[in-house]
């Protein structure tokens, strides 16, 4: 029988056990409105009362500066929108900064804010590792800015950024700064304190949690817009009734990322050294995207020159691997990454992308076996 593969996991990850076990109360007896007076909402409310104090532990903040959103893409779309907006209506300014190889949900509500609120827009490059420097954000930095966001890991390509580093640049000119930490969650510390950051996001799924639920670190004195009204809900900044199985379930994953985090990451870098060592050595006109070294544990990803990067996936698929062409969020276009592209990379390159991520379960075997199937593949793909 052929293997069956998954080396998806910056796409999203199982649910582990133990999230599950803390989220199904709250599906069956304990099914109360955490708004609601009674026993049943007093039950739900203390729920999220708890989980509010373990993300806060686990983020080194307090627990009144976490608002629980309903994904990582709602995260990001808070803080850039709520931000901006409100710096905005208070004089502030209103000009933004990110870069060019942003999640989506960063970069096009960047640019939605441009085009429709009139703010401007500077998209800092990045170098041939996807990286940008401080130097480069002190140099862009304006008196009318108020807002940068910067992403701690690249979902594509796996880079880390020096957002501590950057954070301070900010700070020190009294810009708001932002960082989506999706990607970076399930592996990095999240510590705002040494970060220096003023809004976090993140997404539960990335890290062994269930999809669907995000949170949002807003540092106290943070001036927010509400973007969903109707309620006063998470501070009167995001109104509806809070998801309580899904948030039990998000603190549940993140004490066991923070749990596991040392061996785990032991064992993802053993993982990814021999996945990329034997894809380099194996596939020939193939590079690693991304940083050698400053990169996610877990993260291998590759170019193979002249490659469809979409048939690839789909040959992969049929020979029991899943993978990915880069983020999860634009599997499928056929144009050329817009993150490969911004690193340097011609078409020709660009658009043979491919994503390996390992996770807890993967094995030395799964390794081995994705290895060979990509030189299959790719040798197929190009006769």
């Amino acid at each position: 029988m052929r293997p069956q593969v998954y080396l998806d996991h910056a796409a999203t990850t199982p649910v582990a056990p133990e999230v599950l076990a803390a989220m199904l109360p709250y599906f069956s007896e304990q099914f109360g409105n955490p708004n609601s007076v009674h026993r049943w909402g007093q039950q739900a409310e203390h729920a999220l009362y708890t989980a509010r104090q373990q993300l806060a532990l686990s983020l080194n903040c307090s627990a009144d500066e976490i608002l629980f959103t309903g994904g990582g893409s709602e995260s990001d779309n808070l803080a850039l929108r709520g931000a901006a907006l409100a710096a905005q209506a208070c004089g502030r300014g209103s000009h933004l900064i990110t870069t060019a190889v942003e999640h989506h949900a960063v970069l096009h509500t960047a640019q939605q804010l441009a085009d429709h609120f009139d703010f401007d827009l500077t998209l800092l490059e990045v170098d041939a590792h996807g990286c940008v420097s401080a130097q480069q954000l002190a140099d862009a930095i304006r008196p009318d800015t108020v807002l940068v966001s910067l992403m701690q890991a690249n979902n594509e390509v796996g880079s880390l950024q020096p957002v501590a580093e950057m954070a301070a640049v900010a700070r020190a000119r009294g810009v708001l700064f932002h960082t989506d930490a999706v990607q970076a969650a399930s592996q990095l510390e999240l510590d705002v304190q040494a970060l220096g950051v003023d809004l976090l996001s993140i997404c539960a799924h990335k890290f062994y949690g269930p999809k669907g639920v995000g949170a949002l670190y807003v540092r106290k004195g943070t001036q927010l817009q509400a973007m969903q009204t109707g309620g006063s809900q998470e501070h009167g900044l995001r109104a509806g009734t809070q998801n309580v199985p899904l948030i039990a379930g998000m603190a549940a994953a993140l004490q066991l990322v923070q749990q596991r985090r040392t061996t785990d990451n032991e064992n993802f870098l053993q993982l990814r050294t021999g996945l990329i060592a034997g894809v380099l050595q194996r596939v020939p006109e193939s590079r690693l995207t991304g940083h050698p070294q400053m990169r996610l544990p877990n993260h291998a990803s590759f170019v193979f020159r002249g490659v469809d990067g979409n048939a690839l996936l789909r040959r992969l698929d049929v020979e029991g691997v899943a993978a990915s062409s880069g983020s999860a969020c634009k599997t499928g276009d056929p144009r050329p990454s817009g993150v490969l592209l911004a690193m340097g990379l011609q078409p020709e390159w660009a658009r043979g992308s491919l994503r390996l991520s390992v996770g807890r379960t993967t094995t030395a075997a799964d390794v081995d076996y994705a290895v060979q199937t990509v030189e299959r593949c790719v040798a197929a793909l190009r006769k």
